[in-house]
């Protein structure tokens, strides 16, 4: 058990950070492409109670860890956004999506680099360095997962973004089963084929990215 809390403190920052920024970032996007909603909500916040569901980003991911399942899932409450008020809604629509999963690439590269400073200072405090491990894993995850391209998860309303609006139409009315489809395909293991090469592609990047750091502190 003092285990399995210590691994709890470890992951609480990085996933506050993750979802706060993710959600927050789309509300960002909504804005600035023409639609306040959520920016009048009070969603457009770094305040993480303004975007945590209780059952879905506290009570679901906790009790699946603590009951040893061999997968996590759990959700922040959505960012509402009026599509219809975009300036280009088939095209902004994608950018609006896009905005969170850029929000965790960019946390993992922070996370990243914050780690490679901690092993260039010496530091050998193993909470932090599990901390920046921590945030950088869970933020690819997070990218990952979101980029599947089933609606409501973002890389969804990417694809209907590009898609020709007949096939458009078509595809967005998949959403009101997108969720549990996702569940299943977790707990069968089938996303696994989408979220391994994902990670793994964008865990190079950050390699790139990070590369020139990595050689002034060598």
């Amino acid at each position: 058990m003092n285990d399995s809390i210590q691994t709890l403190a470890v992951y609480a920052l990085p996933l506050l950070f993750a979802i706060t920024l993710h959600e927050a970032a789309h509300a960002y996007a909504a804005k600035r492409f023409g639609d306040a909603t959520a920016f009048m909500l009070g969603r457009m916040s770094l305040n993480p109670i303004k975007h945590i569901d209780p059952i879905g980003t506290v009570l679901i991911p906790v009790v699946l860890f603590l009951v040893g399942s061999p997968f996590l899932f759990g959700y922040a409450k959505p960012v509402p956004v009026e599509f219809g008020n975009l300036r280009n809604p088939k095209r902004d629509m994608a950018w609006v999506a896009l905005a969170g999963p850029g929000a965790n690439l960019v946390m993992a590269f922070l996370w990243l680099v914050f780690e490679i400073l901690l092993h260039a200072t010496g530091f050998t405090e193993p909470f932090f360095i599990q901390m920046a491990e921590a945030g950088v894993w869970l933020n690819l995850v997070i990218l990952a997962l979101n980029l599947f391209p089933l609606p409501p998860l973002d890389g969804g309303r990417v694809l209907t973004s590009i898609l020709p609006m007949r096939y458009a139409y078509r595809y967005a009315q998949i959403e009101p089963y997108g969720f549990f489809i996702v569940i299943g395909l977790v707990a069968l293991g089938l996303l696994r084929y989408w979220m391994v090469p994902v990670i793994q592609a964008t865990g190079a990047l950050l390699t790139v990215l990070v590369s020139p750091l990595t050689f002034l502190l060598n």
